[in-house]
């Protein structure tokens, strides 16, 4: 069975300490660190202070977990090259971070490509992102960690995804999946994105959604939405909802996984320091490994056994 892990995102509010005895008590194997207690920057958090690392992972060992990967806010897609520049800076400090912690990856965003540009502005700005790929996946494949694409703002669309990564080189460039977005914001069909994506396919995000006819006004979520933007130009609002319990067509997507001979990590990403309106961790995470194990089983046995030379690394929930 694949590993299980949730995004820190889930739980804004909890101590290192609280998140790991949370994330063992309702049985998942790893994290995945976006934030701790509301600091965004990993290299800020007092906890992850280069004397202090050796602490984190000997904890992390006790408590029988890992971090599964670090998900930074670098993006490649600022105009101007001193400001990239800064970002390939902080993804080296991110590395460094990712090797000290055990952490087998490093994710980063493409984001968002220029408004209304022309074909060859266009294809300068994938071609300066694909260079930022390849310049930090140089430096973390000397240090054994991955660097993750996401597909997330302009990049929910898939066929942006592989047409930036066949224009990057590094062996430890790849593409983290959140399953989500390029169906939801894209209307893209789960076999066609998997298709386009498996090549490079390391790591899955998990959530669910459905489309309310009015989306509910909530001033604290507002907020949380302008500081996830500022993070992330790409970012868009979704209505959340408990895994299970929406539209996503996760037995569908689990299949699809198996077929394809996945068996990398399955993350669960519940929002809730960009949608404090959401329900609590309390309630969010305990649910999802029982639910994404039974899906996992349920597709193993509906599909034939995967090929070996596979590259990437009732009602059933959808």
């Amino acid at each position: 069975m694949s590993p299980l892990a949730f995004s820190t995102l889930a739980c804004p509010d909890w101590s290192w300490h609280e998140l790991l005895d949370h994330a063992r008590r309702y049985g998942y194997d790893g994290v995945e660190v976006r934030l701790l207690q509301r600091e965004v920057d990993l290299l800020k958090v007092p906890e992850f202070r280069s004397p202090e690392r050796a602490r984190r992972r000997s904890e992390l060992r006790d408590a029988g977990l890992c971090v599964c990967g670090l998900a930074s806010s670098v993006r490649f897609d600022h105009a101007d090259a001193a400001d990239r520049r800064r970002q390939l800076d902080i993804g080296r400090a991110y590395v460094d971070l990712a090797l000290e912690l055990g952490a087998p990856f490093v994710r980063v965003f493409g984001d968002t490509l220029p408004a209304n540009a022309d074909d060859a502005t266009r294809r300068s700005a994938v071609g300066q992102i694909a260079d930022g790929l390849n310049q930090l996946g140089s430096c973390a494949a000397a240090a054994g960690v991955q660097i993750l694409l996401e597909t997330h703002g302009d990049f929910f669309d898939s066929r942006l995804v592989a047409e930036t990564m066949r224009q990057v080189a590094s062996p430890a460039a790849g593409v983290l999946w959140d399953t989500h977005h390029p169906w939801r914001f894209c209307s893209e069909p789960l076999d066609e994105t998997l298709e386009r994506l498996q090549p490079w396919l390391r790591h899955t995000h998990w959530k669910d959604s459905i489309v309310r006819p009015e989306p509910k006004q909530h001033a604290q979520g507002d907020e949380a939405a302008r500081q996830a933007h500022d993070l992330m130009s790409g970012h868009r609002h979704a209505d959340y909802v408990l895994f299970g319990g929406g539209e996503f067509p996760a037995a569908e997507c689990m299949r699809l996984l198996v077929a394809a001979g996945y068996d990398g990590w399955h993350s669960y990403e519940w929002e809730k320091a960009w949608h404090p309106e959401i329900e609590d961790p309390e309630i969010a995470l305990p649910l999802f490994p029982a639910k994404i194990r039974w899906l996992e089983q349920w597709a193993r046995s509906h599909v034939p056994a995967p090929d070996s030379s596979a590259t990437c690394g009732g009602d059933v929930l959808r």
